[in-house]
């Protein structure tokens, strides 16, 4: 069955122009000004593309004394960025960096990150988003999978970046590093000399994959095609211009890359912390008034594990938005958080390829916890079966999404499957009567135990709403006389104590004999990559529980 976004279908383009326009005038990217700035900011767009170099340039024409970045070393207005992209473009072509060129970025979330963006896109050049996360080895081979020609990167990360060749120019974007070097300015100075001319083509975004069944692989993100492409997630997430946006989750990560890009959309104010810790996110956001968060699902779960009275000591009545993607979270957290900090919470189901599927609304997870959402504006999700048909509501099949933020292949020159027009996303799921997605796990996840076709999220949906369990995951394992079963790996709250027997009931009780996990793990914690999710490689091997 195919699914679109409310009343308004994919194939109108007429009604779709009118309700995109409706949409960025209700959040304030179209509003009244002095004509003289408007066509200045025009004129940017013009000359720069719909690119982070081009959105910053526009603002700086529109809203020059605005606040654009806060960050733990002050707040940067977008003159100040402006200027400071233009300096660090001007001293990126003097280390060699042209139209094309790849650059790598291994930063922390802080102004010096979308500086940086910004000075790639005035001269053309690819940024490749580095994961912070990623090991010495890891990083020398990804920066040579990915053709990195420089390098951008936070002094912390100076020792991980070792193994790159002496000839690709570094420079510090945060810290003091061991070897001098050029350094992302910091305070901005009007650019005197001659600056190169907008490219002829607008730099790419290379974002990493997540990397929890393999190597992480480098995607090609395409250039936004003008203000629709915000207005898309807009008509689900209601964010504003006058947002005071906390963007936790990294910018590396395409969650935190969108917050970066909505905000700058919106000429909003994007808040920045170099570290996630979860007690200062709610000071954060007390400090600052933070109107909007964008975070990922991990990061949400630490809020809640902190005590109620260290919750309660902070104000953050005025969140708006909390904003969320990256992976599954259980209903007892969606319930839990919303119960706790209001019915602020949207959850973005999506991936590096195919961008947006569906978003999920407060009243959506109120309704259905377990829900993905509806497609947004101008996006299309169908549920395919094997023979590449439609199939109807209720029916379990791929899940295949169409919008205009499809990935452009990995940089290995491999691609996701496509039919009908439409991406694979690997996942399975169906669209239930109210036209609300439900994600059923990996295509690969599923596993075929006894000749039944069963996958780890119900089972761990059902683990996870057991008294003293903060949180699970379950995977499949060998199994001599089925073929295949179920591991859990059980992560209890302090000083609970879970029954591995008591698991293995509750799963038979719920979902039948073919779903019970024969091995119950007991874990102090789940191994996450930087951006939170469980890389289920790193799961010890499974053994049943005492």
């Amino acid at each position: 069955m195919a699914a679109d976004a409310g009343s308004t279908p994919i194939s109108s383009p007429l009604r779709q122009t009118f309700e995109t326009v409706r949409i960025l005038v209700r959040a304030g990217v179209l509003s009244p000004g002095r004509p003289d700035r408007i066509a200045r900011q025009l004129k940017a767009l013009k000359a720069w593309g719909p690119t982070i170099a081009g959105g910053y340039a526009a603002a700086n024409e529109r809203t020059p004394g605005s606040v654009a970045v806060i960050d733990e070393d002050g707040s940067s207005t977008f003159a100040d960025m402006n200027v400071r992209g233009r300096q660090l473009a001007r001293d990126l072509w003097r280390s060699g960096v042209r139209e094309g060129t790849r650059v790598g970025l291994l930063c922390r979330n802080h102004s010096g990150f979308v500086q940086a963006m910004i000075a790639c896109g005035r001269l053309g050049a690819d940024v490749v988003l580095l994961n912070t996360g990623l090991a010495a080895a890891q990083i020398t081979a990804a920066a040579a999978d990915n053709e990195v020609g420089a390098l951008i990167a936070d002094a912390e990360f100076e020792e991980v970046c070792s193994g790159l060749p002496s000839e690709v120019p570094r420079f510090t974007a945060w810290g003091e590093p061991a070897s001098p070097g050029p350094k992302v300015p910091w305070r901005p100075a009007e650019v005197q000399e001659e600056e190169p001319a907008p490219p002829a083509r607008p730099g790419r975004l290379v974002v990493l994959t997540s990397g929890t069944t393999g190597a992480p692989k480098g995607a090609r993100r395409p250039t936004p095609k003008g203000p629709q492409d915000a207005a898309s997630v807009l008509s689900r997430i209601p964010l504003r211009s006058s947002d005071r946006i906390l963007v936790s989750a990294p910018i590396f990560h395409t969650w935190g890359l969108a917050g970066v890009q909505l905000g700058m959309s919106m000429r909003a104010t994007l808040v920045t912390r170099r570290l996630f810790e979860p007690e200062d996110v709610l000071r954060t956001v007390q400090e600052q008034r933070c109107t909007a968060l964008f975070a990922v699902p991990v990061m949400l779960r630490r809020i809640m594990d902190l005590p109620r009275s260290v919750r309660e000591k902070y104000d953050t009545s005025s969140l708006r938005v909390v904003a969320c993607s990256g992976s599954a979270m259980s209903p007892q957290l969606i319930t839990g958080f919303m119960d706790t900090f209001g019915d602020v919470l949207y959850n973005l189901y999506g991936s590096t390829e195919v961008s947006w599927a569906t978003i999920a609304g407060p009243q959506d997870m109120r309704k259905a916890p377990t829900t993905a959402g509806r497609p947004p504006l101008g996006t299309r999700v169908a549920i395919l079966g094997p023979d590449g048909n439609e199939l109807p509501n209720g029916s379990e099949g791929s899940i295949f999404v169409g919008n205009d933020m499809l990935f452009d292949g990995y940089t290995n020159g491999r691609s996701k499957k496509t039919q009908r027009g439409l991406m694979e996303t690997g996942d399975r799921g169906h669209v239930d009567g109210y036209g609300l997605l439900h994600v059923a796990g990996r295509d690969d996840d599923m596993v075929v135990s006894g000749g039944e076709n069963v996958f780890p999220r119900p089972v761990e949906e059902a683990v996870v709403a057991m008294p003293g369990v903060r949180e699970v995951v379950v995977k499949g394992v060998p199994d001599e006389e089925f073929g295949q079963r179920f591991a859990a790996y059980v992560v209890p709250h302090d000083g609970a104590v879970v029954d591995p027997n008591a698991v293995r009931m509750q799963v038979r009780a719920e979902l039948g004999r073919y779903s019970v996990p024969r091995d119950v793990v007991l874990l102090p914690e789940l191994p996450r990559n930087a951006t939170g999710k469980v890389v289920k490689r790193r799961l010890p091997d499974s053994a049943p529980g005492a």
